[in-house]
């Protein structure tokens, strides 16, 4: 082992959370406090490693040689620490949101459900942190892994049924196409190694990268290209602390991260640029954008809504990134980090809609902004910045894909952004105006509860905890899009800009 053990450090931190968490199990405060301060700890190592990488530096460690010549490695550049601090900073407040829902709801088996969730950061940092494609995959793997019985946690049939479809996705897509595609990438480059400008130039041709780029596009299922998406909607059957972990934090982030690490690291834009290798990747993410769109649209379940809306954001970073324009590189890595934070926040407020209300269904969502005014607003303003509007951060990372979009003259890019602005407006703001200038349903006092019992008192907010949480990734998503320049900065980075 040589090099910056700063890294293994930040590796090491969620583990040892994960083990403490679980030798605490039988104390659920002291569990939880361990939890709250682990999450804490690992921020702030990931944080001051930002200031390592802002100021130029490339730390590198070098883990154990697989084989000579190919080491797991692990390296930060800029993409690698956006990752790293979003996946970071977001699981505190996951962790105090999930402590109001575990308890809120009577949920079961609290100390699997912790142990997996800091497994989950643990395979988030190590990707994130991975110097080459070897090491990418070992922690992808085990990131599909660990989450696989937080989609079971409820132990009912269908939720058992629905981690089959995940687990069996992720991991066919995985072996099929992404390990032969890295296995290829070996063989014919001789590295593995994520380097700036790619490794594939002068090594293959335009044949070779086409059938490359294939082989990695659908073989990273977590980015949920159509028809490899399928894992994700089913995941919904986990409870809502789950989804967002799913749909914000870690496994979905590790899919289009490693869309994004791969294009700019192992492909190289020039090279793909030259060969037109990737030239059809835009027409299946904007296919996957407009059908999952329409899908979210005509669903009434909320979890459904969102987990078909998240299908579709993830393609517009996709599509960003395979445009091969700087400035929409630039988008693909703001959006992670817009998507993220106002995801999140619509997961969480759906979870804290269920937990006060026991509401389920859009349509069940009549006046519910008058009863539970912090949720709805927190929802709204999580809502705009997946339309694209300000004042959300969502606006910002679209403006730059749309540029992208219009500096390459890709018309059909174009056209796919506008008109998929325009669904997610149409599936989204008819449920702001549900909640907030739609009387209550007649009989919406008698809450039931969903024990055969009704309630005579009108329910209110969820717990104070889950609302401080969504409350404080609503104002992340506001904060982004005001003060975003930190963000910019290494997304330029990203791009070769700086």
């Amino acid at each position: 082992m040589s090099g910056d053990l700063s890294l293994l450090a930040i590796l090491a931190t969620p583990l040892v959370g994960l083990f403490l968490g679980s030798a605490c199990g039988r104390w659920p405060n002291l569990r939880e406090s361990v939890t709250l301060i682990t999450a804490v700890a690992l921020f702030v190592q990931v944080l001051g490693l930002h200031g390592v990488v802002a100021a130029g530096a490339r730390p590198e460690l070098v883990l154990i040689y697989m084989i000579p010549g190919m080491p797991l490695k692990l390296t930060v550049e800029p993409l690698g620490i956006l990752f790293a601090l979003i996946s970071s900073g977001l699981w505190i407040i996951a962790t105090l949101y999930s402590i109001g829902y575990m308890r809120g709801n009577n949920e079961k088996h609290h100390t699997r459900f912790f142990a997996c969730f800091a497994g989950a950061i643990f395979a988030a940092q190590g990707i994130a942190l991975a110097g080459n494609m070897l090491t990418l995959f070992l922690f992808y793997e085990f990131m599909t892994l660990v989450t696989y019985p937080l989609v079971t946690h409820s132990g009912s049939e269908h939720a058992k049924k629905s981690a089959r479809i995940y687990l069996g996705i992720l991991i066919g897509t995985s072996i099929a196409f992404l390990l032969t595609g890295t296995l290829a990438t070996w063989t014919m480059t001789g590295t593995l190694d994520f380097r700036e400008g790619g490794i594939l130039a002068g090594q293959v041709g335009a044949l070779g990268t086409t059938v490359l780029m294939a082989l990695y596009m659908f073989g990273i299922g977590k980015a949920a290209l159509m028809p490899f998406h399928r894992w994700l909607p089913a995941a919904m059957v986990a409870p809502t602390p789950v989804s967002a972990l799913l749909h914000a934090v870690a496994v979905v982030k590790a899919g289009v991260f490693t869309v994004v690490k791969v294009i700019v690291y192992i492909f190289g834009v020039d090279h793909l640029v030259a060969t037109g290798s990737a030239d059809w990747v835009p027409l299946i993410a904007g296919f996957t954008i407009i059908a999952a769109s329409i899908v979210a649209l005509h669903a009434d379940n909320l979890k459904r809504r969102l987990a078909y809306s998240t299908v579709s954001q993830l393609s517009y970073i996709t599509l960003a990134a395979t445009l091969l324009a700087p400035i929409s590189i630039v988008g693909a890595a703001m959006h992670i980090a817009a998507h993220a934070v106002g995801k999140i926040t619509l997961f969480f407020a759906a979870g804290s809609i269920y937990t006060a209300a026991h509401k389920t269904e859009v349509s069940q969502l009549d006046g519910i902004g008058r009863r539970m005014p912090w949720t709805m607003t927190a929802f709204t303003i999580g809502a705009l910045s997946m339309i694209g509007l300000p004042p959300a951060a969502g606006f910002v990372s679209k403006w730059y894909i749309l540029s992208g979009a219009m500096s390459t003259e890709h018309w059909l890019a174009v056209g796919v952004l506008v008109l998929s602005t325009l669904l997610n407006a149409g599936y989204f703001l008819p449920i702001v105006w549900r909640a907030f200038f739609r009387a209550p349903p007649a009989d919406d006092h008698h809450d039931d509860h969903g024990d055969g019992h009704g309630h005579h008192e009108a329910h209110g907010e969820a717990p104070v905890i889950m609302v401080a949480a969504q409350t404080t990734t609503a104002a992340l998503t506001v904060l982004l899009f005001l003060y975003h320049e930190p963000v910019l900065a290494l997304a330029r980075r990203v791009a070769g800009m700086e």
